[in-house]
């Protein structure tokens, strides 16, 4: 499983020119789901998100999790995480899993988030051709892969 997280002030994503989510102040994201992945996967990142300290203090530092600000929440399905670029010049998407495998990861990270003490959670809309705006909070943007925990945790 692959998260690329962005800190923002403001997120939204629009299908036809229509929103369907929309958040302020928190995280936006872009979660790719691979065939191996589990429910053991998606509780492990979810709680990593959760607790990422990379909102300000009062010091101006780093240090305040999105749990601790209220902060808000938008995830959206990118498949494209797994592309493969390394032959060729189109990319490659054989390491991202079916919807009958992401489907379901998909749905069980967005409730993990709906159960945790955070502001608004909103969402894209799995396989949809999106349009995705933000505005980018530092920048802060973070990649998270799974994989590479698994020799370290055992997940």
């Amino acid at each position: 499983m692959r998260a690329l997280i962005q800190r923002v002030l403001e997120s939204e994503v629009k299908i036809n020119d229509k929103s369907i989510g929309k958040i302020g102040k928190g995280f936006l994201v872009l979660l790719g789901i691979t065939h191996t992945d589990t429910k053991k996967e998606v509780e492990w990142l979810a709680n990593k998100i959760k607790g990422l300290r990379v909102f300000e203090d009062e010091n101006g530092k780093m240090n305040l999790g999105l749990d601790e600000i209220s902060g808000d929440i938008l995830i959206v399905s990118q498949f494209t995480l797994y592309g493969n670029c390394i032959k060729g010049k189109r990319p490659g998407f054989t390491e991202a899993a079916r919807p009958d495998i992401a489907i379901p990861l998909y749905e069980n990270f967005i409730e993990k988030f709906k159960e945790f003490n955070v502001g608004k959670v909103e969402t894209g809309k799995f396989g949809a051709d999106m349009k995705v705006s933000l505005i980018n909070d530092g920048p802060v943007t973070l990649m998270i892969d799974t994989k590479d925990i698994k020799n370290i945790n055992g997940i």
